[in-house]
């Protein structure tokens, strides 16, 4: 099957589908390799990025989906969609990156690490997709554990949560308050060379 041709069968299934496409899907119909299909997505992707396509192969976790761009969401968002537009407040977005960096995390444990209710805003994140039930924890009472979902990352710009930006490393002081180690190590640096021009000074 000549390359042109394969491009053109997986345009069409990306479109048709409307959802991720695993590579084992596309092994079936094209009867290419994984490395092969990969490769071939790889050139198609360059290509709309070349040619300023308004769409554009994105990769969620290991499959692929046609997406439109997101700096054009502006201009779909008014005549596809009327339902309200997604509008997370800071304690919804603190919600969200605590389960992203803790999968399959409890309201519980949740609550203990913002120090507030989650309720309202686990349940905002359900309604927009962006968290779903990942299945009951070990725990006493068996409570629900929950984890953020495809349509996180492709709102985010996320190809997995490996992508996700490294935590910055931290500590604990004598009041039990996390001190950032890169800040204290910044702080310790700084007073060394107060200390060292002192002394330059003094001679």
């Amino acid at each position: 099957m000549e390359i042109e041709k394969t491009k053109a069968i997986i345009e069409a299934i990306l479109f048709s589908a409307g959802r991720v496409v695993k590579p084992n899907e596309l092994i079936l119909v094209l009867e290419k390799n994984e490395e092969e299909i990969s490769t071939i997505i790889k050139s198609m992707q360059e290509e709309y990025k070349a040619n300023n396509r308004g769409i554009e192969i994105i990769q969620v976790e290991d499959g692929y989906q046609l997406a439109t761009k997101k700096d054009l969401y502006e201009y779909i968002y008014p005549i596809l969609d009327k339902r309200t537009k997604p509008n997370l407040s800071t304690a919804a977005l603190e919600t969200l990156s605590i389960i992203a960096y803790n999968p399959r995390i409890t309201r519980a444990e949740i609550e203990a690490i913002r120090g507030v209710s989650a309720d309202a805003c686990v349940y905002k994140l359900l309604e927009y997709g962006l968290v779903e039930e990942a299945g009951k924890t070990d725990l006493p009472g068996k409570p629900m554990a929950y984890k953020t979902t495809d349509e996180f990352l492709k709102m985010f710009g996320y190809t997995s949560l490996k992508d996700l930006p490294e935590l910055p490393k931290y500590k604990l002081d004598s009041n039990q308050q996390i001190v950032i180690d890169e800040l204290v190590e910044n702080e310790t640096i700084e007073n060394e060379e107060t200390k060292d021009e002192n002394i330059e000074t003094k001679f």
